[in-house]
């Protein structure tokens, strides 16, 4: 019996918002919860630091692991992840102000949080193409929902009553991940429906050389990738300095912050229907000259209205970018290679925010907020080039 499209994208969207819920409380409130646990800035930078390497390296080498045929699935690596996340914050829970406990915990669990985001995504495509009919788009924009909200929740109970709601909030996550991922069952297919999907996974391009020879085109939109990021984070990191020298306060870094993470919403839920007329190759392009937009305008910003127009971009930046780039991965890559590509395009975003960090800050105390948004539009501007030349002149699957 075949589970109707709404049953399928309800199940995905749980876990979308239960992951971005989560995401919100480990990642957005990371410099909140470390803080409040007596850790200064300088040991806040390095544990965010290690752990964004960390992850983008430990991304591609367990997707290399689930693309293999074997025990480790998609389905399974959600379920440690959110095993292992869920076990590190009781751990947290017992230990408030203990330093050396909370380092090494919290890298981990913020690092397995974002490990697990490419095989969220690698998880809805694989059951699309087992028959299961999931609305990635509305399911992926609803997430980001979620964040949106979470985050407007928690911050006033965290200023009223301290830090315990992150972490009863990423345990609630965690629980509803793990139950909703359960319900992950395939329909069971006739033994020639089987043998057609065993004959289209292709060949596994394990390694690195192997795939970028494979897929010309995916190597250097990682690079674009990796500038458009190193932007979005340079604004996102450093967005309370922003506001401030344009007039505004944390309220209006509330309203920022809920601005762009709603206005994703109905592009994400929308572009599968966008995507029956433009590819998705083209809208990476668009996503590129729209995070550019989105940071130059900063460049010349002379108030807060400025400032709400530059997110409002995040509509056709990262809101185009996200779903374009897991569908682009989904149409060109061999069934073989589907979890690696998303991994690399994670890893591309974590890369993109590691440099940012280290630049970012050094530039921002040394020359001047001005200065830190020119050299991110400049990064960007390579990025948003590079992207172009990929998706309109470079082979996006090269046979051998």
């Amino acid at each position: 019996m075949r589970t109707s499209k709404a049953v399928w994208t309800i199940r995905y969207t749980i876990l979308n918002v239960a992951y971005f819920a989560a995401f919100c409380t480990l990642h957005a409130y990371a410099a909140v919860y470390l803080l409040g646990n007596g850790f200064s800035n300088t040991e806040v930078g390095i544990l965010l630091a290690v752990s964004n390497i960390v992850s983008a390296i430990f991304q591609p080498w367990i997707a290399g692991i689930i693309d293999k045929p074997g025990y480790l699935s998609n389905k399974r690596f959600i379920i440690i992840a959110a095993a292992v996340i869920l076990a590190g914050t009781v751990v947290l829970m017992f230990a408030p102000g203990n330093k050396l406990i909370i380092f090494p915990v919290y890298a981990l669990i913020y690092m397995i949080q974002f490990a697990y985001m490419p095989v969220m995504t690698a998880l809805c495509f694989e059951y699309q193409k087992a028959g299961c009919d999931i609305y990635y788009g509305l399911a992926r924009g609803l997430g980001s929902a979620g964040f949106a909200v979470t985050s407007l929740i928690v911050g006033p109970i965290v200023e009223r009553d301290g830090l315990g709601i992150l972490l009863w909030v990423n345990i609630a996550s965690m629980l509803l991940t793990g139950l909703i991922t359960l319900t992950f069952v395939k329909p069971q297919v006739t033994t020639e429906e089987e043998g057609e999907q065993m004959g289209s996974a292709g060949v596994a391009h394990n390694s690195f050389i192997d795939f970028s020879r494979t897929y010309p085109a995916f190597m250097f939109l990682l690079v674009g990738t990796i500038c458009f990021f190193f932007a979005h984070n340079m604004i996102n990191d450093f967005m309370i300095q922003i506001i401030r020298t344009l007039g505004g306060n944390e309220t209006e870094l509330g309203y920022s912050n809920f601005l762009q993470a709603i206005l994703e919403l109905p592009v994400m839920a929308l572009i599968g229907i966008v995507m029956k007329k433009v590819s998705a190759d083209k809208l990476l392009s668009f996503s590129g000259a729209a995070f550019f937009v989105k940071i130059l305008i900063l460049v010349f910003a002379t108030g807060m209205p400025m400032m709400y127009l530059s997110q409002s971009f995040q509509m056709f930046a990262y809101a185009v970018f996200i779903p374009a780039s897991a569908y682009y991965v989904s149409m060109t890559m061999e069934d073989l290679d589907q979890v690696k590509g998303q991994a690399y395009i994670t890893s591309a975003f974590t890369i993109g925010g590691v440099f940012s960090n280290l630049a970012s800050g050094v530039i921002l105390d040394n020359v001047g907020m001005k200065a830190m948004l020119v050299a991110g539009s400049a990064v960007c501007g390579v990025g948003m080039i590079v992207t172009f030349i990929a998706m309109s002149r470079m082979p996006h699957h090269r046979t051998h």
